[in-house]
């Protein structure tokens, strides 16, 4: 199991990014694909056609998501903490993904600098 950190800037304010990230239609907008997403503790969301799933564990509004991302049969949680800092209508994230499973490690991190985070850079880009 391997752990992932890293920090992305996104021109957009902090509660704008958090709606990005929470808000199952604003998913579809930057994704474009649907989404199961409910900013509700406890309930089960579903990205990229079921590419990425997990159940999300809790929120802080405009601030602060932690979910854990399923990987078939590992017995230890891989947890995912998503921290947002405003920074004058920018948003600096700080992203932490652990227990990541060693034989998918290298697709999880292109996939965050990519089709995540990548994409909502672009989304978001000046």
């Amino acid at each position: 199991m391997k752990d992932f950190k890293k920090y992305y800037k996104i021109n957009t304010p902090a509660d704008i990014l958090y709606s990005a990230l929470t808000n199952a239609a604003t998913i579809q907008l930057w994704t474009g694909e649907s989404a199961i997403m409910e900013a509700i503790e406890g309930t089960e969301f579903s990205l990229w056609e079921d590419s990425i799933a997990g159940k999300n564990l809790s929120f802080e509004p405009g601030k602060k998501i932690v979910q854990e991302w399923y990987f078939g049969e590992t017995e230890t949680p891989s947890i995912v903490t998503i921290i947002l800092h405003e920074e004058k209508e920018k948003t600096s994230v700080e992203l932490r993904h652990t227990n990541i499973p060693d034989e998918v490690y290298e697709n999880i991190v292109s996939g965050w600098n990519e089709n995540y985070f990548g994409a909502l850079i672009d989304f978001y880009s000046e």
